[in-house]
C-alpha cells in the first residue's frame, strides 16, 4: 500500500498552493451547506446541483427542480429554500433534484471540481461513513474548508480536525494545518457548540435566529450518505462498510 498524505486547506484562497490532480478533495462547509447536502442526499434527494451564482439557479426554473439559494445566511427572495438542513427532509427532497447556491460552500465545490481527482462532501453528520470510505482509497486527501468569504473559520477547521483524528492511523503524512486542526478539535470535541460560541459565523447565525440549525449540524454520525460530485451533480455514493 502506498504512503498516503492528508492535508488541510484552511480557506479556498489557499487552494492554488495544493496539487490535487490525483487527490480526493473533501469539501467542508459545516454551517450549513455541506451539512444540508449530506442530509438531503441521505433523505433520498436524487441529486443536488451546486451552482456558483444566484442567477445560475434561474436557468433550471420550470424543469421540475427545487431551487435553493442562500446569501449571507438568509434565503434569497423568490427561491424554494436556502441551506437550512430542515429544508432537506425526505418529504421535501426525496426523489427530487435540488439546484443550490450558497455563499461559501458551492464556491469551494466549483474550485475543487476544476482540478481534483474526485470531490466528496463532508459534515459531522456523516463523519464516520466518510472516514471509513477515505481509509480504503488509494489516494491522497485534501480537506478543503470553505471558510467565510475566503477567510478562515473555526467550524470547518474543527471538522477537518475530526477527520484527521479519525484517519491518523491510516495515513502517513500530515501537514501543519492538519496538526492545528486536530488540536483545535481535541480542545472542542466534548462540547462543540460551546466552543463555537466564540466563532464569528456563530454570531452571524445567532442574529438570524437559527440556533436549531447550528445544533443540528453539530450532530455526529446520523447519516450514512457520502455525496460525490459526478459531472455537475452531487449524488449518493455507497459508503464503505466498517
Amino acid at each position: 500500500m502506498q504512503k498516503k498524505s492528508i492535508e488541510v486547506c484552511l480557506t479556498p484562497a489557499l487552494l492554488n498552493l495544493y496539487d490535487i490532480k490525483e487527490s480526493v478533495v473533501v469539501v467542508i462547509d459545516i454551517l450549513r451547506a455541506t451539512s444540508s447536502m449530506v442530509y438531503g442526499i441521505d433523505n433520498g434527494a436524487e441529486a443536488i446541483i451546486p451552482v456558483a451564482h444566484v442567477e445560475d439557479c434561474l436557468s433550471y426554473a420550470d424543469k421540475g427542480f427545487l431551487l435553493a439559494a442562500e446569501r449571507n445566511g438568509e434565503v434569497v427572495e423568490g427561491y424554494d429554500f436556502g441551506n437550512s438542513p430542515f429544508s432537506y427532509i425526505g418529504e421535501k427532497v426525496k426523489g427530487k433534484t435540488v439546484v443550490l447556491t450558497t455563499t461559501n460552500g458551492t464556491k469551494a465545490l466549483h474550485m475543487a471540481r476544476e482540478q481534483a481527482h474526485q470531490v466528496v462532501i463532508g459534515a459531522f453528520l456523516n463523519l464516520k461513513a466518510l472516514c471509513n470510505w477515505l481509509k480504503v482509497q488509494e489516494k491522497n486527501v485534501l480537506l478543503l474548508c470553505a471558510g467565510w468569504k475566503d477567510k478562515f473559520n473555526l467550524e470547518d477547521t474543527l471538522f477537518a480536525g475530526a477527520v484527521v483524528n479519525e484517519l491518523r492511523k491510516d495515513f502517513t503524512h500530515f501537514d501543519d494545518s492538519c496538526i492545528a486542526a486536530e488540536d483545535l478539535y481535541l480542545l472542542a470535541k466534548d462540547d462543540l457548540r460551546a466552543y463555537l460560541h466564540k466563532s464569528s459565523h456563530s454570531h452571524r447565525l445567532a442574529e438570524l435566529n437559527i440556533e436549531d440549525d447550528v445544533r443540528f449540524c453539530l450532530q455526529f454520525n446520523i447519516c450514512q450518505a457520502i455525496p460525490v460530485l459526478v459531472g455537475e451533480a452531487l449524488v449518493a455514493m455507497e459508503p464503505a462498510k466498517g
